[in-house]
């Protein structure tokens, strides 16, 4: 996280606002470091240097970003005190510290302490640290969750997955191929926070039986599969040597907006145009629309799989036995299900079942981008369901006013990758 000063805007700002709401000093969310958030910031510090925040200050802000803090036990400590300091739930933390023996408590033990709010938030955009900071934090207050990284992008920065259960049946959903598709991360996140969360607490998810979902399933998340376009596109990235190759990309391309349009890796190569299932015709397509070098979007590369984070996938997927997967793009409310003439097993039934709970129309792929796509490779070599789905309505990136509808449109999506390939 960079140092921000007062007359500073953008998300950065927006995630400072946000720790400090989730603090309890409430202040607008609004990506704008004026005076007011000055005042609060300085309040947050008992000081009154509020004005800026560096190191330091990020250090105290970060763990609301997080979702937990650790505290070191005392002599005396009970459990309901500890959670009353940190106005949390006792179960919040046993949830969060699964050898800790809450009659015993050993002095000196530091344990993780997570707060009581929900940590996906539906307000601020999602970038590849404040995602890091989300799995970091559902990895700690739900040890039962095991995480990952399938590699590293262009730009060095890991590409990281979560697996909730322990089944053998092995399910993938993946978001982000795309940069400014950023807003499909969150709903991965949230539906990991919700599934897990109701798993901790014995509860049903929408119905079903997570105990047994969680037996019977294994489910792989990868919620941000483009780090660095998503980076770009919400303004957080400094290295002016990346900036400038970007530009001069852009450059290239006036008609799209910079970075706003941008939907391909950090190198301009679009990262959902990469698979060997009709390579050479998306290359003709398009070519034919004149994208033939490194653009903001829809340039294939030199060749098949020549981009990092589209290797990252093939490798991955290709160490996993994945019965079904989901790619989420946006935007258009519509699931794309076929490749060509293939239609493994059940892949039919499963897209019409996604459609009936979403509201979202059941197509095949239009010609002009069906081909070289995760799930067409997915479903060519596999012959197994795979499916796209286009979230949400308007021009990338969407707004994240879009999410609660989005979520709500797609949570029986996400729970019905798994129950739906029992039939």
């Amino acid at each position: 996280m960079r140092n921000i000063y007062i007359g500073d805007t953008g998300v950065f700002v927006q995630y400072m606002q946000l720790a400090l709401n989730r603090a309890g000093y409430p202040v607008s969310i609004n990506g704008q470091f004026d005076r007011n958030t000055c005042s609060v910031l300085g309040n947050f510090l008992g000081n009154e240097k509020g004005c800026y925040v560096d190191k330091t200050v990020w250090t105290k802000l970060i763990p609301y970003l997080k979702g937990y803090t650790t505290h070191e036990i005392t002599a005396g400590d009970t459990l309901w005190e500890i959670a009353n300091t940190y106005e949390t739930k006792v179960s919040a933390i046993l949830t969060a510290n699964p050898s800790l023996d809450a009659m015993r408590l050993q002095t000196g033990t530091r344990i993780n302490v997570p707060f009581s709010f929900s940590l996906v938030d539906e307000r601020v955009p999602y970038t590849s640290i404040f995602t890091e900071y989300i799995m970091e934090g559902l990895e700690v207050r739900y040890p039962f969750l095991i995480s990952g990284c399938i590699g590293k992008s262009a730009m060095g920065k890991e590409v990281c997955y979560l697996q909730i259960g322990e089944g053998q049946t092995q399910v993938c959903y993946n978001a982000c191929f795309h940069a400014n598709e950023w807003i499909t991360a969150p709903i991965l996140l949230k539906f990991a926070e919700e599934y897990a969360k109701a798993y901790a607490a014995g509860e049903e998810l929408y119905g079903e039986d997570t105990e047994a979902l969680f037996k019977e399933f294994s489910l792989f998340l990868i919620p941000m599969v483009n780090p660095d376009g998503v980076d770009l596109v919400n303004g957080v990235i400094r290295n002016e040597d990346y900036l400038d190759q970007t530009k001069e990309i852009a450059a290239a391309y006036p008609s799209i907006p910079y970075p706003k349009g941008w939907k391909a890796n950090i190198n301009g190569i679009d990262l959902n145009l990469q698979f060997p299932a009709g390579w050479e015709q998306a290359r003709e397509i398009k070519f034919a629309q004149g994208y033939v070098s490194p653009a903001p979007r829809d340039y294939v590369g030199e060749a098949p799989l020549s981009a990092i984070e589209s290797i990252n996938m093939y490798h991955f997927t290709r160490s996993h036995d994945f019965k079904l997967i989901l790619a989420y793009h946006t935007q258009g409310e519509v699931i794309y299900w076929k490749y060509l003439d293939y239609e493994p097993e059940n892949s039919r039934r499963i897209a019409e079942y996604f459609g009936s709970v979403s509201g979202y129309l059941v197509e095949e792929t239009p010609t002009a981008s069906g081909y070289a796509g995760y799930k067409d490779w997915f479903i060519q070599d596999y012959n197994r369901p795979g499916y796209t789905i286009e979230a949400g309505r308007g021009e990338n990136p969407l707004e994240m006013s879009q999410f609660p509808k989005i979520y709500q449109d797609n949570r029986l999506i996400l729970l019905g990758g798994m129950t739906q390939i029992r039939s």
